[in-house]
């Protein structure tokens, strides 16, 4: 306390304490030197299970996708002018090629057929044919007008030849006998005329002809058919309505089979070829049978630097909407052969990829280099050869003796045609 005299050290204590520090540290540095001796326990072997590196089957491909389109698409137009009388089809019925899809009002058009037929048999009757007698067979000589002149030609001829021996016997003039042979020329070009004018007649008939078959093709054509079998996508008009020549009226498609228009990148363009197998699927639908490529596009796109290819899809029972997404795998090399471990034996760490290989008895890390996945199996491109053995679980790794309770196979079943390859 303030004001208080500090009491007196006895004399020593400041040894006595020196030397218990003194003793307590040698003492503990003992202590310690006796722990760091003591030889730590060796951990316990890992059991595990192990897989053998080995060769097998392993296509190469590479991956498509695209959309599953019509074989044919059209919108099928009317040919004539007119009003919709009646439509025969709706959105999604099936049609066969041939099919009246939608009627015009054919009563003008009827008309008209009749009017060119009259004019066809004003026609011939002008030449005088019969309504049998063949067109392309009729001779102008024959024909009534020609064989009229015909006859004033020769009668004009006959005069002339006795008007000349009249006329060297001195019975007829000169006068006489001049005019006698005007009017030889004159029968003579007149039937000349005849004819040409018989020439035109047949041709004012084929004239009349050809429109009659007009008149008819248009009559025909107010019924707008199907030009292939199909199903319709689109119905454009409806009962009176009035089209012009090439309005549309039906969307149609045909849907058996599909086209499948798809892409690979630019750097498998070289390795596409025609008949090469392409398996497909859809999110939704039912599972698609294996097809070819049919068609390669000669240029790479600009834009994807992407090459696009076609594959013919059948759909016969019609259960595949056209437009569908689809994806799938073009098998580029399917004698291919790798070396395939379960995705579960690579360990991915911080851009790393590893798997624990058994070593001498020992579990040790190996970095490898991953190809494409197919379904649970990953390819290995680099780091392991065939006959080593790897953990089938690379969680279970650790630096530690390795007890081996199991060897399975590589070639899990699937394998070579599982899902989607990727990167």
């Amino acid at each position: 306390m303030p004001g208080q005299p500090t009491p007196p050290v006895p004399p020593g204590l400041p040894l006595v304490l020196l030397s218990g520090l003194l003793l307590s540290g040698l003492t503990g540095c003992s202590e310690t030197e006796g722990i760091a001796a003591t030889p730590r326990p060796a951990p316990p072997p890992l059991r595990v299970r192990v897989v053998r590196v080995a060769e097998q089957d392993w296509d190469r491909v590479v991956a498509t996708q695209g959309n599953l389109v019509a074989d044919e698409t059209t919108v099928v137009g009317t040919k004539v002018a007119g009003r919709i009388d009646r439509v025969h089809v709706d959105l999604g019925d099936f049609v066969e090629a041939g099919t009246v899809l939608a009627s015009l009002d054919r009563r003008e058009l009827q008309e008209q057929v009749r009017q060119a037929e009259a004019e066809l048999v004003q026609a011939r009757a002008a030449i005088g044919l019969d309504p049998d007698d063949a067109l392309d067979e009729v001779e102008p000589e024959t024909c009534p007008i020609v064989l009229e002149q015909k006859a004033l030609w020769d009668q004009a001829r006959a005069d002339r030849d006795r008007s000349a021996a009249l006329r060297n016997r001195q019975v007829a003039t000169d006068t006489e006998y001049e005019t006698a042979l005007t009017a030889e020329q004159v029968a003579k070009a007149r039937h000349a005329s005849a004819i040409n004018s018989v020439r035109e007649m047949i041709a004012m008939a084929r004239v009349r002809a050809a429109q009659l078959e007009l008149a008819r093709q248009a009559l025909a054509d107010a019924e707008i058919r199907a030009p292939f079998d199909g199903r319709v996508q689109d119905r454009r008009v409806a009962p009176g309505m009035y089209v012009q020549v090439g309005d549309p009226v039906i969307t149609l498609i045909r849907d058996d089979p599909l086209r499948y228009r798809g892409t690979v990148p630019e750097a498998f363009a070289s390795s596409l070829a025609i008949g090469q197998v392409v398996r497909l699927r859809v999110q939704q639908g039912p599972a698609l049978p294996d097809v070819e490529i049919s068609r390669i596009s000669p240029a790479i796109d600009p834009f994807s630097r992407s090459l696009l290819f076609e594959a013919r899809v059948p759909n016969t029972d019609h259960a595949i909407q056209a437009g569908q997404f689809s994806q799938g795998e073009v098998m580029l090399d399917e004698s291919r052969r790798t070396i395939a471990l379960p995705g579960s034996a690579v360990v991915e760490f911080a851009g790393t990829r590893k798997v624990w290989k058994v070593v001498d008895g020992q579990a040790v890390e190996q970095p490898i280099e991953l190809g494409l996945r197919r379904g649970d199996l990953v390819e290995i491109l680099g780091g392991l050869d065939p006959g080593d053995l790897v953990l089938v679980d690379g969680s279970e790794g650790r630096t530690a003796e390795v007890e081996i309770r199991d060897e399975v196979i590589a070639s899990l079943p699937g394998a070579g045609a599982g899902g989607p390859p990727s990167p």
